[in-house]
């Protein structure tokens, strides 16, 4: 496989730049009338991953859109309180739909709407759900090779997916992490004491998540009091010892860290890409992971937190190399 460094022009090197500018609200319209093909194609799908859990996600297929039938699915994850309609999701899809796979854009539970589907809220330890998910996905896609890309979170719930692959009867052909959450301690960290817009962001779009939540199951929640903190590590304190059913924030934050042998176990080929420049995900917390034979890691110089955005034609920086990645190039 070769790897192309990621060079934007000076415009674009700035890594708050680079992790802001591709999923501005104004690019949206753009993004989704070249996306348009992708969700014509696509069709909700409510998949059972065991135990009542139900995660939503919107499959395109080739064959909807008249073309030869695929031989090759990719499962795109967004990142935290993003979902499958994620600017970056979406473009992603549409690229790799037009080099003919299907794609199953997957929400996390309490993402993209479907705060209804499961009465207990969201947290990344849920990863059995997830494993759920993608098994479900192979078991109504026989014959085709199965491919999975995550950004930020999402990057992080597929590498423990990945390994865990063979113990949960998964055959993966290739998985893609985009920017991974390592330890989410030091992330939490980086979250409240970088750039305020980050935090700001977050804050505000989880108090959105939790009033959805709320209103879809008003029996079960009272909210108001985890709404009125202001702080990430404030609002997962709560949630995770008040309804999470751990002892600690420290305890939780160590549950879903891929550190130490927490990847030792994957087989599938894996690939990493992060940047050094990164302001959401320190690049030294990938000194810390297992490396086995099948993971390989791809470090840029600049990138940003899931940005790699170089305004060129034919899909950014990021879309073209997981591409390549994909088919081996």
């Amino acid at each position: 496989m070769t790897v192309r460094e990621f060079r934007p022009p000076s415009w674009l090197s700035n890594p708050h730049v680079q992790s802001v500018f591709p999923s501005l609200p104004f690019r949206r319209p753009g993004v989704a009338w070249r996306c348009r093909r992708l969700v014509a194609a696509s069709q909700p799908v409510l998949l059972d991953c065991g135990q009542g859990v139900r995660l939503l996600a919107h499959h395109s297929t080739q064959d909807r859109l008249g073309r030869p039938a695929a031989s090759r699915v990719a499962v795109l994850l967004h990142g935290w309180e993003g979902s499958s309609e994620s600017l970056y999701v979406l473009s992603l899809g549409q690229h790799l739909l037009d080099r003919g796979f299907d794609v199953v854009r997957l929400n996390l539970r309490d993402h993209g709407g479907s705060h209804h589907l499961n009465p207990e809220i969201f947290h990344s330890c849920r990863i059995q759900e997830v494993i759920g998910a993608v098994k479900r996905i192979q078991e109504l896609n026989p014959g085709l090779g199965l491919n999975l890309v995550g950004f930020s979170l999402g990057g992080n719930f597929f590498l423990r997916v990945a390994a865990r692959a063979r113990a949960a009867g998964l055959t993966l052909e290739q998985v893609v992490a985009v920017c991974p959450v390592v330890d989410p301690e030091h992330t939490l960290r980086r979250l409240e004491s970088g750039w305020p817009v980050y935090r700001r962001y977050f804050v505000w779009k989880w108090h959105n998540s939790l009033r959805q939540k709320q209103a879809a199951w008003p029996a079960l929640y009272d909210l108001t009091e985890v709404q009125a903190l202001d702080t990430l590590t404030g609002m997962t304190d709560h949630l995770v010892c008040t309804y999470g059913g751990y002892p600690s924030l420290e305890e939780y934050l160590r549950g879903y860290a891929v550190t130490g042998d927490a990847l030792a176990t994957i087989c599938h080929p894996t690939r990493i890409i992060t940047a050094v420049d990164d302001p959401i995900i320190p690049v030294l917390d990938f000194e810390r992971i297992a490396r086995p034979p099948a993971l390989a890691v791809t470090r840029t110089a600049l990138g940003g937190h899931c940005g790699y955005f170089d305004a060129r034609g034919g899909g950014t920086w990021i879309e073209r190399e997981v591409y390549a990645t994909l088919s081996g190039e």
